[in-house]
């Protein structure tokens, strides 16, 4: 389980390693971490370790997925009731077959007929011969997308309470709270996904109480599509006081107030798609005001290339990095600085079709301190306690899991005690102590 300390560490030193399938969220609370898996061939959706010894980590239980077209990614907990999402397995060939529909249309626009297999092929960056099987999962319908709730009063044998359904592919990232839990999901009737309240008060029949969404999504209800499609959506919201800060992907940054929880309304928006290429993953306000200012940080997803000429395309163009904006006015908000990671901090920058640029940092902020996952870069611990230059303090590459070009540290999240935990998209999990100095 344990791993020899890797060379490529700034005041950052590894506690322990533990050889866990690929994952797409840790959250820790008291002495257990909660780590949603990627697709894997264990079938392992969600691992619970006890971490009260951050050298020995043990796995305490872990949640099977019954279903092969699904997985459960995402866990949040609040006492004793974990959620857990389900999503729809999005390949490389699924996600082409979510934009095949957009994509159809369009060339047919521009061509004044329907396109051939080919030139939908070169438009959505696939082999002519892989077409059929992006047509066959266009027209496979999926059904299992949605949340489970369950009750960890014993973490050993955590005992499904309910699995709610919603729609589309399914639920990605959300937050939840004692009473509610705020859902990004796709649902009937909207392009992408919106975000979707519900009570958890009753947790055995967790309620819809409101919905939000963007102007261009709600096409049943007559708005006019958005033209970048599902890449107009919410990523996920995080709730402080009664804000929700939402990203947006390629639509930035809102900022929603649920002080009215049956009537969500937007407050204030910012975008800085174009001219950055990458989408916004998460944003968030800092706890306490800097020199008067009410300061927030978001950070970009590195998309990933599919392909090596795509690489090649992507020579040149700005990576995933973190933002820090002044959100004193959230109906008025500007950016004061951007961190990025020089693709000379890791040896594994370029490696062929992994993904080097920001990703995500810890969703919780008690100082200036932003623990980033970096994706080729590891973790990047960044301090904006002067919002208009912010500085790395530390940092932590892994080595990549076994038989990958390259890390994929892919989720982080922080305790009471300081300790710092990571995990990988490809595997492998590890708990780290961050000497500050």
């Amino acid at each position: 389980m344990s791993k020899p300390e890797a060379p490529l560490a700034r005041n950052v030193k590894r506690l322990s390693h533990v050889d866990l399938p690929g994952a797409g969220q840790v959250y820790v609370i008291g002495n257990h971490a909660y780590i949603g898996h990627v697709p894997n061939a264990q079938k392992i959706g969600t691992s619970i370790l006890d971490v009260s010894d951050p050298g020995k980590p043990r796995i305490t239980s872990q949640i099977l997925i019954d279903d092969p077209e699904s997985h459960s990614h995402k866990v949040r907990v609040i006492g004793d009731i974990m959620i857990v999402n389900h999503e729809r397995n999005m390949s490389a060939i699924g996600r082409r077959a979510d934009e095949l529909p957009r994509v159809r249309a369009s060339l047919r626009q521009a061509l004044g007929r329907d396109p051939r297999a080919s030139e939908l092929a070169q438009e959505l960056g696939v082999k002519e011969s892989d077409m059929s099987l992006v047509e066959a999962a266009e027209r496979t319908v999926y059904a299992n997308g949605g949340f489970k709730i369950y009750d960890i009063a014993d973490k050993a044998e955590p005992r499904l309470i309910t699995y709610q359904k919603t729609g589309g592919i399914g639920v990605h990232r959300f937050d939840m709270d004692a009473n509610y839990a705020y859902i990004s999901t796709e649902m009937a009737g909207y392009v992408g996904n919106i975000l979707v309240i519900y009570d958890l008060r009753n947790p055995v029949k967790p309620q819809e109480v409101a919905r939000w969404w963007m102007p261009g999504q709600h096409v049943a209800g007559g708005e006019i599509a958005n033209p970048e499609g599902r890449r107009h959506r919410l990523h996920h919201a995080l709730r402080f006081g009664n804000e929700l800060w939402a990203s947006c992907w390629l639509a930035g940054v809102r900022v929603i107030d649920v002080s009215d929880i049956r009537a969500p309304r937007t407050l204030g928006q910012f975008n800085y798609h174009p001219p950055f290429p990458e989408p916004t993953h998460t944003v968030m306000p800092l706890p306490s005001r800097i020199a008067g200012r009410r300061i927030a940080v978001a950070i970009d997803e590195e998309e990933q290339a599919q392909s090596p000429e795509d690489m090649e395309r992507r020579r040149g163009r700005p990576h995933g990095c973190l933002w820090v904006l002044d959100a004193s006015d959230v109906a008025d908000m500007k950016p004061l600085a951007m961190f990025e990671v020089s693709e000379l901090d890791s040896p594994w920058s370029r490696a062929t079709l992994q993904r080097f640029g920001a990703h995500q940092f810890q969703e919780h902020i008690d100082d200036t301190l932003v623990y980033c996952a970096w994706f080729a870069g590891g973790l990047r611990i960044i301090d904006v306690a002067d919002p208009f230059a912010p500085q790395e303090v530390g940092h932590f590459i892994p080595e990549p899991a076994t038989g990958k070009a390259a890390p994929q540290t892919n989720d982080v999240d922080t305790d009471t005690r300081g300790l710092v935990y990571i995990v990988d998209r490809h595997g492998g999990f590890d708990i780290l102590e961050f000497a500050r100095r």
